[in-house]
C-alpha cells in the first residue's frame, strides 16, 4: 500500500513507519496491564471508540494472561522514562500502547484516534511512536471575567478538547466571577460559577489528567468589587486613578497597606481553595496601575512602588502557603523592580506574560532563572480587541514563548485567552492558538512550523469540507488589511470601541486609515468567508463553529464599513452620517446584535451578557436617532 502521510497534533518527536498493516481480530480484545486496570478505563474507553469507529472492536479488559490480547494499554515506568511519555507500536497481529502513567495512557489512546482517523476502515499501517512532552505543565487560561461566563456544559468540551491537544492544565481567570457566600452583590447579575460546579469540573478534569488551578486576581483587577460601598473603603484609589492613557473614575487595586484587604483575600482563598483538588493557585497581582496614586502614596515615595507591591505580594503567598498551595503571580510588575526578584519566596512561581510576537521572552525568562525562581512562559490567543484573531502576531507570539521558555528553562506553558471590552469574540476564534499552542509547547523543535490549517481541520474542526481551518488563519489576518498596525488590539476593533464609547483611546492609529484601507479590509473578510458554505465538520460542537466564525467576521465587516464611512472626518462621529447611511448601517448592526446574543447563549451563561452589548447598543441608538451616544 502507498505510504500514508499522517498529520498528528501535536506532531510526535520519533514516527517511523514498518511494512505490513494490521490485521483485525474478529475476537480480539485490549488488555488493560497496571496494578489498577481500573486507572486506565478513560484511556481506555477513548482508544477503543476510536478502533470501533475504525472497524477494529477490541473491548477492554484486566489482563489475565489467558490468550494473545489483539491490543495491550500498558503502564510500564521501565519502558517509558519521562512523565506523561508514551509509546505507540502497531504490529500486524497487536497494537501496544505503552506509557509512563496514566496521563501517558490518555496521550497515547488520543494519537491512536488521530491516526484512526486517517486510514480506511480496517487497514492501519504498522508503525512505531514515541513521544514525551518539553513543558511538564502545559495549559490554557481562559478569562471568565469580561463578561463571558461559559456554561459547564461548555466547559466540559473545553476540557475534552484540550485532551485531543494533549494539554494538562486549566485556569478560570477570575475576579468577581465565583459565588462567595458572602458578597452577592459581587457576582449577582453574573451568572458566577459556584462552588458545585468548581467541584464538577475539578473531577471531570481529574479524570482526563488535567489539572484545574484555582486562579482569582488577588490584587489589581477588583472593580467588579471596589465599585460596591461595602469594598470603596479597601481600595488604593477610591476615588479613581490615571491608567497610562485615560482617567478612570473608578477604584481599581486593593490598598496594600489596609489591613481589611489582606482580610478580604483570606476569606476568599478560604471559600475558593477547597473546591479545587490542584495544590497551585493564581493569585494575579498583574497591573496595579494605580499602586501609589492613592491611600499607598506617602508609602510608595517612602519606600518605592516595588517594595510596597512586594510586600502585599508576600502577605498572599503566606495565605498560600498555609493553605497548602503552591502560589502562581503574573510577573509584569516585579520585572519593573528586578533588584527586588532574589527577594521573593523560592516556592513561588513567576508567570511571565507577553502578546506580541516580539516580546522579550529571553529576558524575562531570564531575570526569574536567574534567581532560581520556578517560572511559566504565558503567550496570548492573540483574540481579544480582535474578533476573528491576529493569527500572524498569535503564532509568532506562542512560537517565540515555548522557544525562549524552553531554553530558560521554563517549566510551564500557558496559553491566555483573554475577553477585554467584553469578550465579543467567540470560543471558536481561539482554537487556533489553542492547537499551535499546545503542539509548541509539546514539541517545539517538531511543529514550529506545523501547517496549522490542515491539522485543524482534521482533529479540532474535524471538517471533511477542509475549509474552516483555512477560513480561521485567513479572517485572524484580516487586523493586517488595513494598513495601520496596533499592539494588543487590531484597528478595526479599537475604531469600534472608541465609537461606541465616545472615546480616542486609538485615535491616532484608525484616523490615519483611508476609505480605501477599511474597503481592503472588508473585501479580504469577504472572501475569506466565502468557503463557510462548504465546511462539513464532525467535532463535537460542529453546530456551533461556521456560525461562530462567521457572526465575528460580519461584526468586524461591520466595523469596516462604519470606518469607511467615516474616513477622513471621524468628527462627525456616527451620529453625524446621513441619514440613509445611518439606517443602513443601524440595520446591519440590530441583525448583528440579534446574532451575538444567540451566538453568546449557545456557549455561555446570561450574566454579562447585557454589559458586553451595551457599548454596541448605545451605537445603534446613534445611528438610528442621530444623536451622539452618553455613556
Amino acid at each position: 500500500m502507498p505510504t500514508p502521510a499522517f498529520l498528528l497534533l501535536p506532531q510526535p518527536r520519533c514516527l517511523q513507519l514498518k511494512d505490513g498493516v494490521h490485521t483485525p481480530r474478529p475476537k480480539g480484545w485490549l488488555a488493560l496491564r497496571s496494578p489498577r486496570a481500573s486507572e486506565l478505563l478513560g484511556p481506555a474507553a477513548l482508544a477503543g471508540e476510536a478502533l470501533r469507529h475504525a472497524g477494529f472492536d477490541y473491548p477492554p479488559a484486566a489482563d489475565g494472561g489467558d490468550g494473545t490480547p489483539a491490543a495491550v494499554l500498558e503502564i510500564n515506568p521501565a519502558l517509558v522514562a519521562q512523565a506523561e511519555g508514551y509509546r505507540l507500536e502497531i504490529l500486524p497481529g497487536q497494537i501496544r500502547l505503552t506509557a509512563h502513567d496514566r496521563a501517558g495512557a490518555w496521550h497515547a489512546a488520543t494519537t491512536l484516534r488521530q491516526l484512526l482517523r486517517q486510514v480506511p476502515a480496517g487497514a492501519l499501517p504498522c508503525l512505531r511512536i514515541e513521544d514525551r512532552p518539553d513543558f511538564p505543565q502545559r495549559g490554557i487560561m481562559l478569562d471568565v471575567s469580561r463578561d463571558k461566563v461559559p456554561t459547564l456544559d461548555s466547559l466540559f468540551g473545553l476540557v475534552d478538547l484540550m485532551v485531543e491537544l494533549k494539554l494538562n492544565q486549566l485556569q478560570l481567570y477570575t475576579e468577581h466571577t465565583f459565588a462567595y457566600r458572602n458578597h452577592g452583590e459581587v457576582w449577582e447579575h453574573a451568572s458566577p460559577m459556584t462552588a458545585g460546579d468548581i467541584l464538577q469540573l475539578d473531577a471531570y478534569c481529574r479524570e482526563r489528567e488535567i489539572e484545574l488551578v484555582p486562579n482569582q486576581n488577588c490584587f489589581g483587577h477588583l472593580e467588579r468589587w471596589l465599585k460596591h460601598p461595602r469594598y470603596r473603603p479597601l481600595a488604593e484609589a477610591p476615588n479613581g486613578f490615571h491608567f497610562p492613557w485615560r482617567f478612570e473614575p473608578n477604584p481599581f487595586s486593593l490598598c496594600p497597606l489596609d489591613p481589611g484587604a489582606i482580610q478580604l483575600v483570606r476569606g476568599m482563598l478560604d471559600e475558593l481553595l477547597p473546591n479545587f483538588s490542584s495544590r497551585q493557585f493564581n493569585a494575579g497581582c498583574d497591573e496595579t496601575f494605580d499602586l501609589g496614586q492613592g491611600r499607598s502614596a506617602d508609602a510608595c515615595k517612602a519606600a518605592a512602588p516595588g517594595r510596597v507591591y512586594l510586600d502585599f505580594v508576600l502577605k498572599i503567598h503566606r495565605l498560600a502557603r498555609e493553605r497548602g498551595r503552591t502560589m502562581q503571580f503574573w510577573g509584569d510588575i516585579i520585572l519593573h523592580h528586578p533588584e527586588l526578584i532574589p527577594e521573593l519566596p523560592g516556592d513561588i512561581v513567576a508567570m511571565v506574560w507577553g502578546y506580541e510576537a516580539t516580546h522579550p521572552f529571553a529576558a524575562q525568562c531570564a531575570a526569574f532563572a536567574q534567581s532560581g525562581l520556578t517560572f511559566h512562559v504565558c503567550p496570548g490567543t492573540s483574540t481579544w480587541n480582535a474578533l476573528t484573531g491576529r493569527t500572524d502576531n498569535a503564532i509568532g507570539n506562542l512560537r517565540a514563548a515555548a522557544e525562549h521558555g524552553l531554553a530558560a528553562g521554563a517549566a510551564g506553558y500557558l496559553i491566555t485567552d483573554w475577553g477585554d471590552c467584553g469578550h465579543w469574540q467567540p470560543l471558536a476564534v481561539s482554537y487556533l492558538a489553542y492547537a499551535f499552542g499546545a503542539a509548541v509547547s509539546w514539541h517545539g523543535a517538531g511543529n514550529g512550523s506545523l501547517d496549522v490549517p490542515a491539522a485543524l481541520d482534521r482533529h479540532v474542526f474535524q471538517d471533511a469540507g477542509g475549509v474552516l481551518g483555512r477560513a480561521a488563519f485567513d479572517l485572524g489576518n484580516s487586523y493586517q488589511k488595513t494598513g495601520a498596525c496596533l499592539e494588543n488590539n487590531t484597528p478595526a476593533v479599537a475604531f469600534l470601541y472608541d465609537m461606541v464609547n465616545n472615546a480616542s483611546i486609538s485615535e491616532k492609529v484608525w484616523s490615519a486609515i483611508p476609505a480605501d484601507g477599511w474597503k481592503q479590509a472588508a473585501a479580504w473578510i469577504t472572501e475569506a468567508l466565502k468557503p463557510l458554505a462548504n465546511a462539513r465538520p464532525a467535532a463535537p460542537d460542529a453546530a456551533l463553529l461556521a456560525p461562530e466564525f462567521r457572526q465575528a467576521a460580519e461584526l468586524l465587516r461591520f466595523a469596516c464599513d462604519l470606518g469607511a464611512e467615516l474616513a477622513g472626518d471621524y468628527g462627525r462621529r456616527p451620529a453625524g452620517l446621513p441619514e440613509p447611511v445611518r439606517h443602513r448601517l443601524a440595520g446591519t448592526l440590530e441583525a448583528l446584535l440579534a446574532e451575538q446574543r444567540r451566538r453568546w447563549l449557545a456557549r455561555n451563561r446570561v450574566g454579562g451578557l447585557a454589559d458586553s452589548l451595551r457599548p454596541l447598543e448605545r451605537l445603534l441608538e446613534a445611528l438610528r436617532t442621530g444623536q451622539h451616544p452618553a455613556k
